[in-house]
């Protein structure tokens, strides 16, 4: 199939496309421990319809173990004897809304602004759905290559359950090329693809100095208050400069593309006078070395504060690893670094969370050049190779369970997609251009 007949087919599509992403961002799909699961599971069953009405056979949930209610969906369509099989993938789930009186419209009420499409999981990653199911359809239904779809159902809350779903399903997603539609674009229109991703540990870090709480005027002083000690080992993470103070953690140069700081501050909604952390590139900082923040504290809230001295506090930190970092090490080390930070003696507990491995994606392989040259022609521009500073677990798990296959990452989502956050949305013309994008691919693939 030539270009122009491609292109024509994709572009009649993107009314269907639209409906079917707005259908899916409809349902609240958040697979965080607390939310209702049923969501997660009409989710599921929404994207089986999508798939099998996109001429897939087979497609069914795949339930995960230990009665976790979160499935993923697979489903598969053969192409000619001999043609390669190329593994796609993307997740169902999404992150939590957030705060709602942020949001220009409801979260799970999608809504088409300017050419962008704006909902919960517009583009982190219920795009990458329809990107799967329009790139079969551009091609008839009929695709020159064997092509299988994978869609993660707690890509954002949980590394559990990928043993089971890689380990346990190998023959299922065997495959020569995997497609990973959890990336992105370098700009609105700008094609990228991805060459590294960090990995991320986590833990909760508890600080008691108190059995319970005591009146801060009679006993301040002298006894330290909870939250002024976990104050103390928190700002310990940095030094003075920013750089990650955590001793023993590995950063790599970075040789793609160099962000910078004017393309920082465009596309973050940084205030004006807020200084950048650390030192080297910008594109070291965000792709090929550590990050630690505190994503949150558990402590009386202002506005219920009494005069008294906090017995107990908590905080969330999460730590970005280079790609090649052991996550296991790192942990360790974070762990070890919070310990040892303890002031005046108050009693530290640390509660480890999951550790997610980051990778190097190889870019010399025959795959990635058909890519290349498919958003090259998609996208009427040359391709940006850039990095992901945040982590899909999924993806080096993937790599270890199918050694041969080259490893793609892409997306539809630009820089002002804003996903995690409030208002977060999709440039419905860069989904036009990924789906094309992919649709040339599994052409190049063929030999077409």
């Amino acid at each position: 199939m030539d270009l122009e007949t491609l292109s024509a087919a994709v572009a009649e599509g993107m009314p269907r496309a639209v409906d079917d992403l707005s259908r899916l961002v409809r349902v609240p799909s958040i697979a965080f421990p607390g939310y209702d699961t049923a969501p997660v599971r009409a989710s599921a069953e929404a994207t089986a319809e999508i798939l099998e009405a996109a001429g897939l056979d087979g497609v069914r949930l795949i339930e995960l173990p230990d009665g976790v209610e979160h499935p993923a969906v697979f489903g598969q369509i053969s192409g000619p004897p001999g043609a390669p099989t190329i593994l796609l993938y993307a997740h169902h789930d999404v992150q939590p809304e957030g705060p709602l009186d942020e949001w220009s419209s409801p979260p799970f009420e999608p809504e088409v602004r300017e050419g962008r499409l704006y909902g919960r999981g517009t583009s982190d990653d219920k795009c990458g759905i329809v990107l799967h199911a329009e790139a079969v359809r551009a091609w008839g239904g009929t695709p020159p290559v064997t092509v299988k779809v994978l869609i993660e159902g707690e890509e954002e809350s949980s590394t559990a359950p990928l043993p089971f779903l890689i380990d346990g399903h190998r023959d299922l997603l065997a495959a020569d090329v995997v497609g990973v539609a959890d990336g992105g674009n370098w700009r609105t229109g700008v094609p990228a693809l991805e060459t590294s991703i960090r990995g991320v540990v986590d833990c909760v870090v508890t600080v008691r100095v108190l059995d319970l709480a005591v009146h801060s005027g009679s006993n301040g002083g002298p006894i330290p208050d909870a939250l002024t000690s976990l104050s103390r080992i928190l700002a310990a993470l940095h030094d003075e400069i920013g750089n990650v103070a955590i001793p023993g953690l590995l950063r790599t140069p970075w040789e793609g593309v160099q962000m910078t700081e004017d393309d920082l501050r465009e596309e973050a909604p940084i205030r004006p006078g807020v200084r950048l952390l650390g030192e080297g590139s910008i594109s070291e900082r965000l792709w090929s070395g550590p990050a630690v923040s505190v994503l949150g504290i558990d402590a009386p809230r202002v506005r219920e504060a009494s005069n008294q001295l906090v017995p107990v506090a908590s905080a969330k930190v999460s730590l970005r690893i280079a790609p090649a970092e052991d996550p296991v090490h790192a942990r360790d080390q974070l762990e070890a670094f919070l310990l040892a930070h303890a002031p005046w003696g108050v009693e530290v507990r640390v509660d480890a969370g999951e550790a997610g491995r980051g990778m190097s994606i190889r870019s010399d392989g025959p795959a990635f050049a058909a890519m290349r040259r498919a958003m090259t022609t998609a996208y009427g521009r040359e391709v940006v190779l850039s990095g992901s500073g945040g982590s899909v677990p999924l993806v080096p798990v993937l790599a270890g369970a199918l050694p041969g296959a080259e490893i793609l990452m892409y997306g539809a989502s630009d820089e002002k997609s804003q996903y995690h956050s409030v208002d977060e949305s999709l440039d419905l013309g860069d989904l036009e251009r990924s789906i094309l994008a992919e649709a040339l691919l599994f052409g190049e693939l063929a030999g077409l």
